[in-house]
């Protein structure tokens, strides 16, 4: 036994978790190669004919044939997949105005994501450049090379200025992300949030504080979708916008002038039903809180610390809706929800430019996803976290791979109905499909199988752990996509609360049928038929009664064999002897080519 006594320290202050994280970066990014990105060919060069067909003398036919027609370039180039993620490095995170060159790691970090989450390809463009105008002419000369831009922490107002211009003269979609992303992805927490409150977005007071980029920009697309302008208070460092004032005043801050005798983000506070903060850690007090009307909507945005705690906002009331910017609270407002998927289905569309529709179509996309039931592969990721659309789950979670489902195609069809998209998605469910085979890699060949198991006559199938949660979300599926009609093994007083608290649709006897196993009308039927299959192997009646009451294999296995299913699904727990030791039991006898384990 040890004579030390343990130290206080053996907890590690936020001062060494800090530390550790910077040194995992670090590593992180040093090893196994610098950076986060590279670039990999995608056709084939092992002998001399590729060679001549990637090059020289081959690659001359499609020169050729884009000289012919420009847009040929989308079919024989990357260009039509290819984004640049490009930045002055003047406001980049918090971190500030630390130029181009430090800036590399965060666009680097921003082609993993595009990458990743939509399989976009992205080259990071870091210009050396300060003055606006002459950034739009390095920006607009590289147009021949991508299918799309996304500006990048660039400082206002110059972002504004540079996007408006690039617009004005690039036929390729241009999306300043911590403008719009950001607004897309507030705009549709807003939504849900404001559906909890029991408001609507047509009579709610909203103040601000913040009136950069971002703000500015989340107010442009909430006035969009509903919020009224004469509703709007802004406040920044200079206190309240109001008709009148000079102080760090500009054109796009002044189209939010109120006339108000409200100087103060204390005072302009006063019965309002939403603040949105996009400025400083701390700037919303517990007291400015208390004065909110009821059921208040409050997203406090700025990182790494919030205008205000989930925790200190709760210390003077109890019926708030909250959203923040980091992963630690519920709700976080995180851009990667919308831009990957934006620019996919931008690109897949040809589309020309992003227009307010297509933004509007991407905001009510995020918002349908969050109040629809969440599927197995989410909850899985986010284990422990409740993942049913209320107060505490506004927004989908990063990882949801659903998101690109629902995002690309509403943008590609939006961008055809707003009239700029050069190649419109002809067939939208085809469309649909190969963006869920990029999004599960089995999906391309489970395909057939789901296709088959849709024509079979016999679908009925028991699911013996029908009170699990895996279970219940396969379920789900399996309904929506008509695949079989389940039937659910367990206590249906559960099933039904369960599939509540998961936020599922199935409705018993519509949906799915259930098997009780506290009190069956087949209950008799099945443990006799038990027993006298087994009772040559020392199972008593006693027994016989016990296992079928207790066994949800055995249940599931002796429908099978009355033939009241067509097949059944067993094994969330335990092994799979156990499992098999009960189906050996009751249909161990069938021939073997009846017999199809999975």
């Amino acid at each position: 036994m040890s004579d030390t006594t343990p130290s206080s320290s053996s907890t590690p202050s936020p001062e060494d978790k800090r530390a550790e994280l910077r040194r995992a970066a670090l590593e992180y990014h040093e090893f196994p190669v610098p950076g986060k990105i590279s670039i990999a060919a995608t056709k084939q060069m092992v002998n001399q004919r590729d060679l001549s067909l990637a090059y020289s003398p081959g690659v001359a036919a499609p020169c050729e044939e884009i000289v012919k027609d420009p847009a040929n370039a989308f079919k024989y180039t990357a260009r039509g997949n290819l984004v640049a993620v490009i930045t002055n490095g003047t406001a980049v995170l918090g971190l500030g105005d630390i130029g181009p060159l430090a800036s590399k790691p965060v666009m680097e970090g921003k082609g993993v994501l595009f990458k990743k989450f939509a399989g976009v390809d992205v080259f990071d463009i870091e210009i050396d450049e300060k003055d606006p105008a002459k950034l739009v002419e390095v920006i607009a000369a590289l147009e021949p090379t991508f299918g799309a831009i996304n500006l990048e922490d660039i400082k206002a107002p110059d972002c504004f200025y540079v996007e408006r211009e690039l617009r004005k003269r690039m036929k390729i979609p241009v999306f300043h992300d911590d403008q719009h992303g950001t607004a897309i992805t507030v705009a549709a927490a807003m939504l849900n949030g404001l559906k909890v409150a029991g408001k609507d977005i047509a009579d709610v007071k909203l103040v601000t504080s913040g009136a950069g980029a971002a703000a500015l920009a989340c107010l442009n697309l909430l006035l969009k979708v509903g919020l009224k302008r004469e509703n709007v208070f802004v406040t920044d460092l200079a206190g309240v916008v109001y008709e009148g004032r000079t102080e760090l005043m500009d054109d796009d801050k002044r189209q939010y002038m109120q006339n108000t005798t409200a100087r103060t983000l204390a005072e302009v506070i006063e019965g309002a039903d939403v603040f949105l903060g996009l400025s400083a850690g701390g700037v919303l007090k517990p007291a400015m809180v208390a004065k909110m009307a009821t059921r208040p909507v409050i997203f406090a945005l700025a990182n790494p610390n919030p205008e205000i705690t989930p925790e200190d906002a709760r210390t003077v009331r109890d019926d708030i809706i909250m959203a923040t910017g980091r992963t630690d609270y519920p709700n976080q407002v995180n851009n990667v929800l919308c831009f990957p998927y934006i620019f996919r289905g931008a690109l897949d569309s040809g589309a020309t430019t992003i227009t307010d529709e297509m933004e509007i179509a991407a905001v009510h996309a995020i918002a349908e996803l969050a109040q629809a039931e969440q599927s197995e592969r989410v909850a899985a990721a986010y284990v422990g976290e409740k993942l049913s659309f209320g107060p505490e789950y506004l927004i989908p979670k990063p990882f949801d791979p659903r998101l690109m489902m629902k995002i690309a195609p509403a943008v590609a069809k939006a961008a055809e109905e707003s009239g700029v998209a050069l190649r419109p998605i002809k067939d939208m469910d085809a469309y649909r499909d190969k963006l869920q085979s990029f999004v599960y890699a089995s999906g391309t060949t489970m395909k057939p199988i789901f296709d088959a198991a849709k024509r079979a006559p016999k679908k009925r199938v028991a699911y013996c752990e029908g009170e699990e949660e895996r279970v219940l979300r396969a379920a789900q599926i399996v309904v929506d996509e008509g695949i079989a009609r389940p039937t659910l093994i367990g206590r249906p007083a559960i099933i039904a609360q369960r599939i509540e608290k998961f936020g599922l649709r199935l409705k018993e006897e519509l949906d799915y049928d259930v098997v009780n196993v506290e009190q069956d009308h087949r209950y008799r039927d099945f443990w006799q038929t038990y027993h006298r299959m087994t009772e040559r192997k020392g199972i008593t009646v006693q027994v016989a009664k016990i296992e079928m009451r207790r066994r949800l294999t055995l249940i599931g296995a002796m429908l099978l064999h009355k033939g009241e299913v067509d097949g059944m699904i067993c094994g969330t727990w335990g092994t799979t002897l156990i499992h098999l030791h009960y189906i050996d039991q009751v249909i161990g006898d069938l021939a073997p080519d009846l017999r199809t384990p999975i």
